[in-house]
């Protein structure tokens, strides 16, 4: 096999891996155990569920490791494009990695401070709160490093220019969604739940499809 077509192939493998990892770490395990506005029955359900809610935060970090892996294969896939955008990419992908990994350290401290005997609520509840915030900015990054890697993909010729499409409006699903929490919290919509679309096709389209090889080529021996 290729070398790029084997990068390409590794790519949509680590995309592919982060999918099932993000939805355990990110969304279904606190959505199965935090109690929104009851603090006592989220302490009870961590009590109750505590490798559950621990398998999350394991999950939550294991998505950031994965991204670091990604971003470097998707760096060498397309920098022959526009190495000024690939390194945006880079820069917007790595910027969320350390947002999350210490994020995940709020629920550590909630663990913590559910066995101590002196347990106060409102400091686990401030807690779970600061989880919640740092997930939301990290989310702004998420969005960001889709536009540079959508438009990358546009350009390319080497990978369908509907993925680099829905990539770039993929972005401003996250980005949307960021501020609308800060500024509405109430709001309840979550734009990045019906712009996702582009995050599948991808790493699909590089995993059974992968790119094309004379196309990429192209590129580079015109550079």
């Amino acid at each position: 096999m290729n070398s790029i077509q084997k990068t390409a192939k590794i790519a949509g493998g680590l995309y592919l891996a982060m999918i099932p990892l993000g939805i355990m770490g990110l969304i279904y395990i606190p959505e199965v155990i935090l109690v929104s506005g009851d603090v006592m029955a989220t302490i009870s359900n961590i009590k109750e569920n505590e490798m559950l809610f621990r398998l999350g935060i394991v999950s939550a970090l294991l998505v950031q490791l994965v991204q670091i892996a990604l971003v470097i294969a998707l760096y060498k896939l397309l920098k022959p494009v526009n190495i000024f955008y690939a390194k945006l990419m880079v820069i917007f992908a790595l910027l969320a990695v350390p947002i999350a990994m210490i994020t995940e350290a709020n629920f550590g401290v909630v663990l913590f401070l559910i066995h101590n005997a002196e347990q106060s609520p409102l400091l686990i509840e401030a807690f779970l709160h600061l989880h919640e915030y740092g997930v939301i900015i990290a989310q702004i990054f998420w969005g960001l490093w889709l536009f540079p890697m959508g438009y990358l993909i546009y350009k390319s010729n080497y990978i369908p220019k509907f993925i680099g499409v829905l990539l770039m409006i993929g972005c401003f699903g996250y980005f949307v969604d960021s501020f609308i929490f800060f500024l509405y919290p109430d709001f309840g919509i979550m734009f990045s739940a019906f712009l996702f679309i582009g995050e599948v096709a991808l790493p699909l389209w590089l995993v059974f499809k992968g790119i094309n090889v004379e196309k990429y080529q192209e590129i580079v021996a015109g550079q």
